[in-house]
C-alpha cells in the first residue's frame, strides 16, 4: 500500500504483507518457558503517537511496537520507507526521542507555515518524494556500481538534501563516517551556492579541500553536477595552492624550493646536532614549530609567550618558551639560507598576508560607512585596485585536515556572514596531526551542525570490522567537543573481511598474490593493494610483476597509469574507493610503527594522538573497500586488529 506522510509530506511505499512474512516470520523465536518473562519489545517506551509525529510510516507502527529483536529490526529496515528506518535505527542506537526529532525528522518535516500542505495532494507528494534514497539492496548497489556520478544528482537523501539548501546564518558543518555522502552534499551546495548568485564572470565562490588529487576529483564531479556554467563560477584549489597563490602575489620572485615535514625534521635534526643541543629532541622542536608557532600564525616572540599550546600535552615555563623560539629562528634561517620553505610555512604566511589585506578591507569599509557610503577615490587609485574580500562563498571539503593557518587565512578571505563557509569532514578519517578549535579561529559552528550516518559506499559487514578498529579510541569534533560513529550503518551487505596470519613477509606476498588470483574476475583497476611503508610498496609491486600481475603505483599526482592492481600506502587512499582491497602488512611495530610507543612515558598525550592517527590511517584503508576486504599481516598482529579476533588466527 502507500500513502502520504503527514510529517514528511512524501509518499510512503508499504509491502505490508512482505514485511510480516519476511521480518516477523522470518526467524521465529522458541516459545518461552512458563517461568520466563516474555522479550520486551526494543519500542515499548514509546507510543504509536511519538511515533507518528516522528514521521514512521503509520501503516507500519503496530509492526514497530512487536519487534524485540535487532534482526527483526534490520529486517524492517531494509523495506520500510527511508525516512522510517532512519528514525527507528537512531532510536535503537540510543539517541533520544528529542535529538531524533530534531535531526531526523524536523529537517525532511513539511513547514506548514512555509507551504500550503494538503495531504491528499499526491502531485506535490510525489515532488518531495524524487529526493529520496532507494531502499532496496539492488538498486542502490546497481547505482554504485556503475559509477555513474550522473546518477548521483538526485540520489540525496532528504536529510542532505535540506542541508544543501538550508540558509545558514554562518558558518556550518557537515560531518560523518566514509561513504555517507559528505562530499556529494559538499559538491552540491556549491551549486546552489552558484544558483543563488546573479549574472557574472567572477569566481565568487570557492571549493577546497587538502591535497591536489582530491581538488581534480572535485572539478571533475562538479562539472558533472552542474555543467560548464557552474564551474565557471567557481575556483576549484587544494588549500596549499592556494596558500601559494597568496604568497607568490605578494612576493612574485620568490624561488625557494618546497620541502615536505619529513625533510624539515632532518634539517632540525642536523641543526640540533651542529649546535651540540641536547636539552630538545627534534621531532619534539619539529611538532612546536609545526602545530604551534606556524599553526597558530604565531610570527613574534612576545605572540609565542602568549599563545595557547593546547593538545600539546608537555607543558614548558617561559624560560623554555624563549629557547624554544631562538632555536625556532635559527632553524628558519637555516632554510632560508638554502632556499628552502615548507607548505606549513606557506600557509602560515599567506595566513598573515590575508588577515593584514582583512584589516585593510574593514578599515576601509568603516571610513566609507562614515562619509555616508562614498567610496575615497584617492586612497582607492593609490592602493592600484579596489580591495574586496577574495570570495563571497568558501565550501572545504575534508576539512579534518586542515591546520589553524589554513583556517585563519580560509577566514579572512570571505566576509563573515549568512553562508560564508560550508565544511565537510569527519575526525576519525584525520590523517595528518592537524587538531583545531574552530571557534577558537573565527569560526563558529555551533548550532550549525549536521551528521550523517548512512554510507553508500561499503557493505555493513566491512563496515562493521572498520568500527571495530577504532574501539577504545576518542576523537574531536573540530569545536572542543567529542565525535564518536554511534548510529552509522549501511544498507549493503557482504561478505565478512578475510584475516590471514602469515609466518613472514614473503609467505604474505604470496598470500596476497592468491587473493588476486581468487577476484579474477573483478578488473584490476578496481583492486588495490594498501601496505604501511613505501618499501614495502616497491616490494608488492616487484613480487606481482614476478607472477605476471600488472601493478601500478599510487603517487602524490594519483596511479601512476590506468590499468593495473593500484597499490600504495595508507596516506596515498585517502577520498579512494574500490570494489576489492588488501591491506597487507598490518603487524604490530608497523601499525602503529613501534617508535610512537617511546612516548608513552615522556610525552603520554603526544603518544595517545600517534596511536589515533595510525588508527585513522587503518580505518580510512578499510572503508575504501566496497565489495570486498582481506587483511594481512606477519608475526604479531596489530593492536589494532585484536577486536576483529586476529590474535585467535
Amino acid at each position: 500500500m502507500s500513502g502520504i506522510n503527514q510529517i514528511t509530506g512524501a509518499i510512503d511505499y508499504v509491502d505490508l504483507q512482505v514485511v510480516e512474512d519476511d521480518v516477523l516470520r522470518r526467524a521465529p523465536e522458541p516459545a518461552p518457558a512458563p517461568q520466563q518473562q516474555p522479550e520486551k519489545p526494543l519500542f515499548a517506551e514509546y507510543s504509536a503517537e511519538q511515533l507518528a509525529e516522528l514521521g514512521v510510516a503509520e501503516p507500519l507502527i503496530p509492526i514497530v511496537l512487536k519487534l524485540t529483536t535487532d534482526d527483526e529490526l534490520l529486517g524492517l529496515a531494509e523495506y520500510a520507507p527511508r525516512h522510517t528506518g532512519e528514525v527507528l535505527l537512531r532510536l535503537r542506537d540510543g539517541f533520544s526521542y528529542e535529538d531524533v526529532k530534531e535531526q531526523v525528522t524536523e529537517p525532511v518535516a513539511v513547514k506548514r507555515e512555509e507551504e500550503e500542505f494538503d495531504g491528499d495532494d499526491w502531485q506535490s507528494a510525489v515532488q518531495r518524494s524524487q529526493a529520496v534514497v532507494i531502499t532496496d539492496d539492488e538498486s542502490l548497489q546497481s547505482i554504485i556500481e556503475e559509477r555513474d556520478f550522473g546518477r548521483w544528482k538526485v540520489f540525496l537523501h532528504p536529510t542532505q538534501d535540506k542541508l544543501v539548501r538550508r540558509n545558514y546564518s554562518g558558518p556550518a558543518r557537515v560531518s560523518g563516517g566514509p561513504g555517507t555522502g559528505k562530499t556529494i552534499v559538499a559538491l552540491h551546495r556549491v551549486k546552489h551556492l552558484v544558483d543563488q548568485l546573479g549574472p557574472g564572470h567572477t569566481k565568487p565562490v570557492l571549493l577546497t579541500t587538502f591535497n591536489k588529487n582530491l581538488a581534480a576529483d572535485l572539478r571533475a564531479r562538479l562539472l558533472s553536477l552542474g555543467g560548464p556554467e557552474t564551474l565557471a563560477r567557481v575556483d576549484i584549489v587544494h588549500v596549499d595552492q592556494l596558500a601559494t597563490r597568496v604568497v607568490r602575489e605578494a612576493d612574485p620572485g620568490n624561488a625557494k624550493r618546497r620541502i615536505e615535514d619529513s625533510q624539515a625534521l632532518r634539517e632540525w635534526r642536523q641543526l640540533l646536532v651542529e649546535a651540540g643541543e641536547h636539552r630538545w629532541d627534534a621531532e619534539f622542536l619539529s611538532d612546536e614549530w609545526n602545530q604551534v608557532i606556524l599553526g597558530q600564525a604565531v610570527h613574534s616572540r612576545s605572540d609565542y609567550f602568549r599563545v595557547r599550546r593546547a593538545g600539546r600535552g608537555r607543558s614548558i615555563t617561559r624560560a623554555e618558551r624563549a629557547e624554544i623560539w631562538q632555536l625556532a629562528e635559527r632553524f628558519t634561517q637555516r632554510l632560508d639560507l638554502k632556499g628552502l620553505e615548507t607548505h606549513r610555512q606557506v600557509a602560515e604566511r599567506a595566513a598573515r598576508l590575508e588577515i593584514d589585506r582583512k584589516v585593510k578591507i574593514d578599515n576601509r569599509q568603516q571610513q566609507k560607512d562614515e562619509r555616508g557610503g562614498l567610496d575615497n577615490v584617492h586612497v582607492e587609485s593609490g592602493s592600484g585596485a579596489f580591495l574586496r574580500y577574495r570570495y563571497r562563498h568558501i565550501v572545504v571539503d575534508e576539512a579534518q585536515d586542515l591546520s589553524a593557518a589554513h583556517w585563519k587565512m580560509l577566514r579572512a578571505m570571505v566576509p563573515a556572514g549568512p553562508n560564508d563557509i560550508f565544511l565537510v569532514g569527519d575526525t576519525h578519517q584525520r590523517i595528518y596531526d592537524n587538531q583545531v578549535t574552530l571557534g577558537s579561529l573565527g569560526i563558529n559552528i555551533r548550532g550549525r551542525s549536521a551528521r550523517l550516518a548512512l554510507s553508500y559506499r561499503t557493505t555493513w559487514e566491512i563496515l562493521r570490522d572498520a568500527m571495530r578498529v577504532m574501539e577504545g579510541a576518542e576523537y574531536d569534533d573540530l569545536d572542543g567537543g567529542t565525535d564518536d560513529l554511534n548510529g552509522y550503518r549501511s544498507v549493503l551487505h557482504g561478505l565478512r573481511p578475510s584475516l590471514h596470519r602469515t609466518g613472514s613477509w614473503d609467505e604474505e606476498l604470496e598470500v596476497i598474490v592468491e587473493q588476486l588470483r581468487a577476484w579474477h574476475d573483478v578488473p584490476r583497476e578496481a583492486i588495490a593493494i594498501c601496505v604501511p611503508t613505501n618499501e614495502m610498496v616497491t616490494e608488492v609491486a616487484a613480487r606481482l610483476q614476478q607472477r605476471g600481475i600488472v601493478p601500478t603505483e599510487i603517487t602524490r599526482d594519483g596511479p601512476r597509469r590506468d590499468e593495473g592492481v593500484h597499490i600504495g600506502t595508507m596516506y596515498r587512499f585517502k577520498g579512494l574507493e574500490y570494489r576489492c582491497m588488501i591491506i597487507a602488512g598490518v603487524s604490530e611495530g608497523l601499525v602503529p610503527r613501534s617508535s610512537v610507543d617511546a612516548w608513552e612515558r615522556t610525552d603520554p598525550l603526544r603518544h595517545r594522538r600517534e596511536l589515533q592517527r595510525a588508527r585513522s590511517l587503518l580505518f580510512v584503508a578499510a572503508t575504501r573497500a566496497r565489495d570486498a576486504l582481506m587483511i594481512s599481516w606477519n608475526g604479531e598482529p596489530s593492536r589494532f586488529l585484536k577486536p576483529l579476533g586476529a590474535l585467535n588466527q
